[in-house]
């Protein structure tokens, strides 16, 4: 009993064996190429898949999502003879299963050697400025060169990314220092034109200001003879709407003559000419002075001209020539002295 309990246990373990190689189960994004005595048979996709046990065999399973590979940076030689490292990413996509197994031993490697070389080509026609400043050509050209290549292996290149370029440490010293006069050179321009505009701005100001103040000036003495003139015309037109007189004007007159004196640096006030005809149109107005008042009569003729004043006041000359006593009132303004003894007309100022 014991060699057939052996054999049976033998016969189980063999049928579990071949049922689990037969039972096949590929997960999604996945594919299996399937061997037959060595010899490729087919592609089993995601899902359940039944093979011969013992006879068909599972070569390879392949990731079919799209697969990331950063490359380590390598030294490339610029068209100006300087060396700079740059590091690589390639995004690429299994679409063909049977060709990356049986069309190329390594895709990845044969993709990162590919892209070394392709890498050499461009950045040895372009110098060290193009290459820092034109990513998008490079990648476009990697991604063209490389596509094309990869097709035939059964994968597809969506992107490639230049992660770094690194110059050399003297280059890159140079290039801030570079940099740094470019931004200097860029600030200076700015703050000149600011100047400048600034500059221009102030001249602009200053002149409308002046403008302003000119057309303003020019209608202020506009206004004013404006004034002045209705002053004047309104003056003359109540003087003669008033009817005024000879006595009323020449007294009038002479109440303005103490307004000549008046001043701390006056030493010497000039008397009008028409002086004489005020006096002479007062004298005729009052009937004449010499007679009434008892005292000699005055005329234009015997006033003088010009009369010198010191530190107490004009003194004013008399008909006969001698100096006539005169007083100073609070202004020191000169008027005549008052004789008590003597009789005045009287004057009406209407």
């Amino acid at each position: 009993m014991e060699p057939v309990l052996i054999v049976l246990i033998i016969l189980v373990v063999l049928a579990l064996v071949a049922l689990i190689r037969t039972i096949q189960v590929i997960p999604q994004g996945s594919a299996a190429i399937v061997e037959r005595f060595g010899r490729y048979t087919r592609t089993l996709n995601a899902g359940l898949n039944i093979v011969v046990p013992f006879v068909d065999t599972i070569r390879n399973r392949i990731d079919l999502r799209e697969q990331v590979v950063p490359f380590p940076p390598q030294p490339v030689i610029t068209q100006d003879n300087l060396v700079v490292n740059i590091d690589t990413v390639i995004y690429y996509q299994v679409t063909d299963a049977r060709a990356a197994t049986y069309e190329v031993a390594s895709f990845i490697q044969a993709i990162e050697q590919l892209t070394v070389t392709t890498l050499r080509n461009i950045i040895g026609s372009m110098d060290l400025e193009s290459t820092l400043t034109s990513r998008e050509v490079i990648n476009a050209g990697l991604r063209g060169v490389l596509d094309e290549a990869t097709g035939r292996w059964g994968i597809r290149v969506n992107r490639v990314e230049l992660k770094a370029i690194e110059p050399p440490t003297s280059i890159q010293d140079s290039m801030e220092k570079q940099m740094r006069a470019e931004r200097d050179k860029r600030a200076a321009v700015l703050t000149a034109e600011g100047q400048r505009q600034a500059a221009i701005l102030r001249a602009e100001g200053e002149k409308q200001a002046a403008v302003l103040s000119a057309e303003g000036e020019a209608q202020a003495a506009v206004l004013r003879a404006d004034g002045e003139a209705a002053a004047i015309r309104t003056v003359f037109e109540a003087i003669h709407d008033g009817d005024a007189d000879q006595k009323l004007l020449a007294y009038q007159y002479l109440q303005t003559l103490p307004e000549l004196a008046k001043g701390d640096a006056n030493k010497l006030w000039i008397i009008p000419s028409e002086v004489g005809d005020a006096l002479k149109g007062l004298g005729g107005a009052f009937g004449g002075l010499t007679g009434q008042g008892g005292g000699p009569s005055v005329t234009a003729a015997d006033l003088p001209k010009q009369v010198p004043a010191d530190g107490g006041g004009a003194r004013p000359v008399g008909a006969a020539g001698g100096p006539r006593p005169v007083d100073t009132d609070e202004k020191g303004a000169a008027r005549p002295r008052v004789n008590p003894t003597r009789e005045y007309p009287q004057i009406d100022p209407e």
